[in-house]
């Protein structure tokens, strides 16, 4: 067992995510071992309260920091660290100028095994102990991805990328020797070995991954949807509803299925642990389709922003009553940390729902990238919060980490005024450790060399 001194912020088990939020100022925060080893929250609340109980437990002392969850990252794609902030005219010529040249590297194990340690340790360092993240088409980029996640012993979800059509041959899905299978039945013989290799060793998680419907075809998907009724426990992940001219082509594509999102339910890809990137020209039917099936969205305001994609509606989420969390989306998205993921949601809100006025509160904003995130990949009380029974992931937080940060942060009143000026100002900087539940000596964040120098 190991106890924990310090401020503690968590957030309550249900209720009003804009106001779930507790702080704790002198806070113990007591972990132990589970039969399987993994460091479990035993109890979190006041020292003055706690220290009684376990007086003969060791005690860490962060003083004048914050103790937080991990964040949870719902999209993001590994492969793409080197295409951040690369200008294209919108999301289809970013694909083709810059992401699909970087992926084709990925055939190359040495460069995904390079590529995954870089990845793993930018998530590390800026706080994110849950990601939910693509691969490539390439077996061995996935293969690498997990060597590393169960190496650093992080709480990892991925899958080979779906992709049988539409994109440079490279990087369609490829048969495993010349006339054998095709490479639509090759893809999914993969993706179920994958899964079967992968899935629940350690707390690695496997994702049925369907690039998106354009880059499948009806054979693929099927192939896709049939293996998620095979494996109710994994997850599903692809993109959806994210660009005008992405969606008029994938009605061209599918015209038989009512709308764009209504594809992927019509293949069996829509139910609980479907994750769908972008979610952001839907209509009603399309939200009541996401909270019929129990799917959630993976909002990545920065990307939407970067690539000109157009505004989340919060409002129209919330009325539909279906599920959300944020995501960096790695390299569309403009950054690792969840500190300008959270700030790019606050701007996407104010500006998309500028007619009503909404605006999300400090706590909504820190809820989406942890607890509800958690929620939405259907690992509420597994991580994401700080509440006895989750998976001691952590984060200990300087609030002094920089000049200007010290000065707001001194003069906050609330814990509203607080939680917003760490969002607003804060980078990787702000994250002294990141402490993750089956390694509890904690990981000092450090920078790695980028891929391929």
């Amino acid at each position: 067992m190991q106890a924990y001194r310090a401020n503690l912020l968590y957030f309550k088990p249900a209720g009003d995510p804009r106001q779930s939020a507790v702080f704790e100022s002198d806070g113990l925060l007591v972990v132990g071992p589970n039969a399987s080893g993994t460091q479990m929250v035993l109890a979190v609340g006041a020292w003055q309260a706690l220290r009684p109980r376990f007086a003969d437990v060791p005690v860490q002392h962060f003083k004048d920091r914050i103790i937080a969850p991990g964040f949870v990252d719902l999209h993001s794609h590994y492969p793409q660290s080197n295409v951040i902030g690369s200008p294209a005219e919108g999301l289809l010529p970013w694909l083709e100028n810059y992401t699909f040249p970087e992926e084709k590297r990925f055939a190359a194990p040495d460069y995904c095994a390079q590529a995954a340690s870089f990845f793993i340790a930018e998530l590390l360092r800026n706080g994110i102990t849950t990601a939910l993240t693509f691969a490539t088409s390439h077996p061995a980029s996935v293969t690498a991805l997990f060597q590393q996640a169960l190496q650093q012993r992080l709480r990892l979800i991925t899958g080979l990328c779906l992709m049988d059509r539409h994109a440079p041959p490279e990087l369609l899905n490829q048969p495993s020797r010349p006339g054998g299978l095709d490479a639509t039945e090759q893809s999914l013989i993969d993706t179920e070995a994958l899964l079967q290799q992968w899935h629940g060793v350690d707390r690695l998680g496997y994702a049925i991954t369907p690039r998106f419907a354009p880059s499948c075809t009806q054979a693929q998907l099927r192939g896709a949807g049939e293996l998620a009724a095979r494996y109710p426990e994994v997850w599903i992940q692809s993109h959806v509803a994210e660009n005008h001219d992405e969606i008029a082509w994938a009605r061209a594509l599918f015209p038989a299925s009512r709308s764009y999102l209504a594809t992927y339910a019509d293949f069996g890809l829509m139910r609980q642990r479907a994750i769908y990137a972008h979610c952001i020209h839907l209509d009603d039917d399309d939200r009541a389709l996401m909270r019929s099936t129990g799917a959630a969205a993976a909002v990545s305001p920065t990307s939407n922003l970067f690539l000109g994609s157009g505004f989340f509606d919060y409002a129209g989420a919330d009325r539909a009553g279906f599920e959300y969390g944020l995501a960096s989306d790695v390299g569309g998205g403009t950054s690792f940390s969840p500190f300008h993921t959270m700030l790019g949601a606050y701007y996407v809100a104010r500006e998309g729902q500028s007619k009503t006025g909404l605006s999300l509160s400090p706590q909504h904003l820190w809820w989406q990238h942890t607890a509800g995130a958690a929620q939405a990949l259907g690992l509420a009380g597994v991580v994401g919060n700080l509440l006895p029974g989750c998976e001691a992931d952590f984060v200990v937080l300087n609030p002094q980490a920089t000049p200007l940060l010290s000065r707001k942060t001194a003069l906050a009143g609330s814990l509203d005024e607080l939680l917003f000026s760490m969002i607003v100002l804060g980078d990787d900087r702000l994250v002294e450790k990141t402490v993750i539940s089956q390694n509890h000596g904690a990981i000092n964040a450090a920078p790695a060399s980028p891929p391929g120098r």
